[in-house]
């Protein structure tokens, strides 16, 4: 099985493609991109949720005031509560992901083998506390 994990897609190299198999101007297709981004970001930061049938869908959940720890020092730190946004892939994603791990869309080539790093020594691991369960939903709330 390969691991395509060390492939990143670039907005230039999307645009590049979209651009070739459109033939359209890459500014044109630049454009249309940035602007489809730029409202998902937009309502996002409305707290709308976004819905693209079989792909997935964007929503934004409130994360609660929990209690983290420095690394280096082991000290515990508050974590003020914050919006983060979620993607929970839809069907036709899932299957097609599910899916290129044993037959990719297309053949690529595999990527260059990295180096080894040397060993390193165990390090003493510290068991976390259990994570704070979420508040309850109120009916209505967006959140």
């Amino acid at each position: 099985m390969t691991d395509w994990s060390d492939r990143t897609v670039t907005k230039r190299e999307l645009i590049q493609r979209i651009a070739d198999d459109l033939d359209q101007k890459k500014v044109i297709v630049r454009d249309v991109l940035q602007r489809f981004l730029d409202e998902i970001a937009s309502e996002l930061a409305r707290g709308s949720r976004i819905e693209f049938r079989e792909f997935g869908v964007f929503d934004v959940r409130e994360r609660g005031h929990r209690r983290g720890q420095n690394p280096q020092t082991l000290t515990p730190v508050p974590v003020p509560p914050r919006r983060v946004v979620r993607f929970k892939p839809g069907s036709a994603l899932r299957d097609l992901v599910g899916a290129s791990s044993a037959q990719p869309v297309e053949q690529r080539p595999a990527p260059a083998p990295q180096p080894q790093a040397p060993a390193k020594p165990e390090a003493k691991v510290t068991p976390r506390p259990a994570p704070p369960q979420p508040p309850p939903t109120t009916p209505g709330s967006p959140f």
